[in-house]
């Protein structure tokens, strides 16, 4: 018998039903990367291919109990934070996260197809950005998203160069930030990755994919979650995890009569939809 045969990583997101967003998307993932999904839900998501209806909060104490057991219990390779739905929900998290301070941890909070969640309030994006974000290896955002965010430090109606914004988030101690979708309407798109010294990697992808999806970002956030897992630097993990996600994309199944879902499962054998 193999003790723990394959890096554990510890996932906090909603549960999806259709399985494109949250834990269950990850779990796929990070099985196809040779890692084993420790889970724990912060919400529960009423869901189909075309839309999120709602977003159900769990009680911001079963996420700490839940949490600790499986951490006193396993040794964890990393942990991957994705949406929270209270402000109770981020500070347990993220007062949990810091016990495990040498585990990579990557944030990727922020996800656009839950409802109202391009506008959710100032005070959980102030709480991210003072709680979170400093403890953070990667910190994944899109250029909108980054731009939404950037109101927790400067005032909404200014503007700064992207990079200002990516400074401000380095200096509070996030190791790296990983801006999605760089660029403009030739057809190519740029995945940048900063740190405290400027860009460390910018990785162009195509926009002539089938679409539209859904999961995309949380499929590319878990796979760099499982890299990192697996010892690789953020750099090196996220050259990987943008390489499978253009797969998993080009590979996207139809479930419903809504939209694309990546298919986490195309490198697997029979795994084509």
């Amino acid at each position: 018998m193999q003790n723990q045969p394959s890096p554990l990583i510890l996932t906090f997101g909603p549960a999806d039903p259709v399985g494109a967003l949250g834990v269950h998307a990850d779990l796929n993932v990070f099985a196809m990367h040779g890692c084993h999904g420790l889970s724990v839900v912060t919400g529960l998501l009423v869901a189909d291919s075309a839309r999120v209806d709602d977003f159900q909060p769990v009680d911001h104490s079963l996420v700490v109990h839940q949490a600790r057991m499986l951490l006193e219990d396993m040794p964890i390779a990393a942990i991957k934070v994705g949406t929270m739905a209270t402000l109770e929900q981020v500070a347990a998290v993220a007062e949990i996260v810091s016990d495990y301070a040498d585990v990579p941890l990557v944030l990727d909070p922020f996800t656009s197809s839950l409802p109202d969640w391009g506008v959710r309030d100032d005070d959980l994006l102030t709480l991210l950005h003072q709680l979170l974000v400093p403890q953070a290896s990667v910190l994944m955002l899109s250029q909108p998203e980054l731009a939404r965010f950037a109101d927790c430090w400067r005032d909404p109606a200014s503007e700064a160069p992207l990079q200002d914004d990516v400074d401000e988030l380095t200096a509070l101690g996030c190791g790296h930030v990983l801006v999605t979708g760089i660029g403009g309407g030739d057809g190519v798109r740029a995945n940048h990755l900063y740190d405290r010294d400027g860009l460390a990697a910018g990785l162009s992808w195509s926009q002539h994919l089938s679409g539209p999806f859904v999961g995309a970002g949380n499929t590319l956030s878990a796979a760099l979650a499982a890299g990192m897992a697996r010892g690789a630097t953020a750099a090196d993990a996220l050259a990987a995890a943008q390489d499978y996600t253009n797969g998993a994309l080009q590979h996207a199944c139809r479930f419903g009569m809504g939209r694309l879902i990546p298919n986490k499962l195309y490198r697997a054998p029979g795994g084509a939809c």
